[in-house]
């Protein structure tokens, strides 16, 4: 053995014992994991499809966590240490500059006789009471923290809490769907491979459950029958003739002519919905009843939550006529209800946007915006974003209550009744759920910005949609036969979290840069745009690093790192390329491998024919 110097010797023992100090410390973090028991639970009972699902959950939790205490210790908590006398700090009030004092004017809502119900109806939409507090953006109108050594700019660093939590989303999402990613890629086998792994590698093993391992059962035999229909429906494609074709081609673009008429008189329900609730919601309370008042409010909520309970159900019918395969009809009915979904709260936000910047009958030369009916705009946004977040809470609370638990009862206790066993249990449809949390979270991305307590809201109704969800798992849904492989539904899900991400941030950056922000409150009061803070604060560095930055962001910069980023994106796709290759070349040696096999054992078989004849 080749002698090894005391250096090389210290360098191996160091190496063994820090990975054994990490093993150990990995092991010690996985007992701390929030909910460990309860999902090894639900993993054990129905498997890791479901188990995805809920581990999806806690990784919203955890990072609505993450993204409160960004905006906590950036915002919040620099302002709560000079409140509260905690420091030796003063707030710092710049006074506004070429600003009229028509823009300027913030009413606060009256503080005289209030009737009992305005209490549950400012709870219910943010307005009243809650409005003056942290949680929106408008109680924010101080410009800086004055320190004994420094000043803290508060404009900047409510930008900066924007930026970082989108981009923490951003990386933290693409770095958990790199795995199911390569999974994915891995999983691409040919047809034959396919029927072998459902058959020989397709049982989920941490299934103990007996009824689960019959539904387990049942889910294979079903995805077996899934892909020998995809089989016959290639074969049907490749038999048919050019007047089929047309048809068939002729029918799709047909019925994707009416999927997109439910989604463009969808869109419309919603824009006339919310130009009705802005427009009405003005009104004194004391001229309304109670239940019109709340309704005036919540109206864009509620045709946002119908529109998306009635177009996935005509999507689903829709899809039957389109003859694609089964497993492209799953696909296909997911995209577009995750479409409809998301692309709803970006209709009711640009909806506002146009409202905020368009004027009736008078100018907005004056303050840029629509300031008669909008004093504080961004407030208003982030009262429509927490009126979504409550809406949607109290509509999945309602389902499992005064549906879910109610059914169960009925096919307990009444499953002889015929219209009882046609209704049927519930189901736990994992797509449909994850798409209900999708949807909160685009909420809160988009929300948390002109509300910046939000996130915190999320993160307390994720943890009881946890609980909620287990118990109705548990006690009164059954699920799918439509299961997904745990690496399939992670990288689906993180999947449609980015799209979320990315649907989130176009609003924000249009509202950040374009829009004028509100003069009569917020910490943007000194700037025509939320965006200006960044080039004021550039002017502010040194000239040198003042030239550094304008060299990066110019385009003699720009364009070759563009085209840098391009050569190694091209190179990293050859790769990838040159790796598919060599992958389908073993494939095929397999394959070649197992013919011979069979061969030399044919010939084996007729070889000892042969000699048994002989000896006979």
């Amino acid at each position: 053995m080749k002698y090894l110097s005391e250096w090389d010797q210290w360098k191996r023992y160091s190496s063994k014992s820090w990975k054994r100090f990490i093993g150990k410390a990995r092991e010690m973090a996985s007992h701390l994991e929030l909910w460990r028991k309860d999902i090894r639970s639900i993993e054990g009972k129905f498997g890791t499809g479901i188990q995805s699902y809920f581990s999806f959950l806690r990784f919203l939790v955890l990072l609505n966590l993450v993204i409160f205490l960004i905006i906590f210790l950036l915002v919040l908590l620099p302002i709560l240490l000079t409140k509260y006398k905690i420091t030796n700090s003063t707030f710092v009030f710049i006074p506004s500059k070429d600003t009229d004092i028509q823009c300027t004017v913030y009413p606060i809502s009256s503080s005289g006789l209030i009737y009992f119900y305005s209490y549950i109806i400012d709870l219910l939409s943010g307005t009243g009471f809650l409005e003056e507090t942290s949680l929106f953006y408008g109680h924010y109108t101080i410009d800086g923290v004055k320190f004994h050594n420094f000043s803290y700019d508060l404009p900047l660093a409510y930008l900066l809490s924007t930026i970082a939590y989108l981009a923490l989303s951003l990386l933290w999402i693409v770095k958990r769907s790199v795995e199911g990613f390569k999974i994915s890629l891995i999983r691409s086998e040919e047809h034959f491979q396919s029927y072998c792994n459902k058959i020989f590698a397709g049982w989920d093993f941490c299934i103990t459950n007996r009824s689960m391992a019959e539904l387990k059962h049942s889910s294979l035999r079903y995805e077996l029958r899934a892909d020998l229909e995809e089989e016959r429906i290639r074969q049907k494609i490749a038999e048919r003739t050019s007047e089929e074709t047309i048809r068939i081609y002729s029918l799709r673009l047909f019925l994707n002519c009416i999927v997109l008429a439910v989604l463009a008189a969808c869109f419309y329900a919603i824009y006339r919905a919310t130009i009705f609730s802005q427009e009405h919601m003005k009104k004194e309370i004391d001229k309304m009843v109670f239940g019109e008042n709340l309704l005036i409010l919540y109206l864009p909520s509620i045709v946002i939550t119908l529109a998306n309970f009635i177009t996935p159900m005509i999507f689903a019918k829709i899809i039957h006529y389109e003859d694609y395969s089964p497993g492209f009809e799953i696909r296909l009915t997911i995209l577009r209800c995750v479409f409809m979904r998301l692309a709803t709260i970006c209709v009711l936000v640009f909806t506002l946007g146009s409202k905020i910047t368009s004027c009736d009958n008078y100018s907005c030369e004056l303050c840029g915006y629509n300031q008669k009916l909008y004093p504080c705009w961004e407030t208003q946004v982030g009262q429509e974003m927490y009126k979504l977040m409550i809406f949607d809470f109290i509509i999945i609370l309602a389902v499992t209550l005064f549906v879910d638990f109610p059914r169960k009862l009925l096919v307990t206790y009444c499953s002889s009744w015929k219209l009882i066993q046609c209704w049927g249990q519930q189901e736990f449809a994992i797509p449909d759920n994850v798409l209900g949390i999708v949807y909160g979270q685009t909420i809160c991305w988009i929300g948390a910005f002109f509300s910046p307590l939000l996130p915190a809201i999320a993160t307390l109704k994720f943890i009881i949609i946890f609980y909620v969800k287990e118990m109705s798992l548990l006690h009164t849904c059954r699920p799918s036969p439509r299961q997904f492989r745990a690496s399939n539904s992670n990288f689906f899900f993180l999947l449609v979290l980015l799209i979320g991400l990315c649907l989130a941030i176009i609003p924000l950056t249009i509202s950040m840069a374009r829009i004028p922000s509100s003069k009569a409150c917020g910490p943007f009061t000194n700037f025509n745009t939320t965006w200006e803070v960044i080039p004021k604060t550039v002017g502010t560095f040194p000239s040198s690093l003042q030239s550094l930055v304008h060299g990066i962001t110019s385009e003699a910069f720009a364009v070759p790192f563009f085209m840098i980023i391009c050569l190694i994106m091209f190179y990293f796709i050859a790769l990838a390329g040159a790796h598919k290759r060599v992958v389908d070349q073993l494939r095929e040696q397999l394959s070649l491998e197992s013919r011979d096999k069979r061969y030399l054992i044919q010939k084996l078989t007729e070889a000892q024919r042969d000699v048994r004849n002989r000896a006979d």
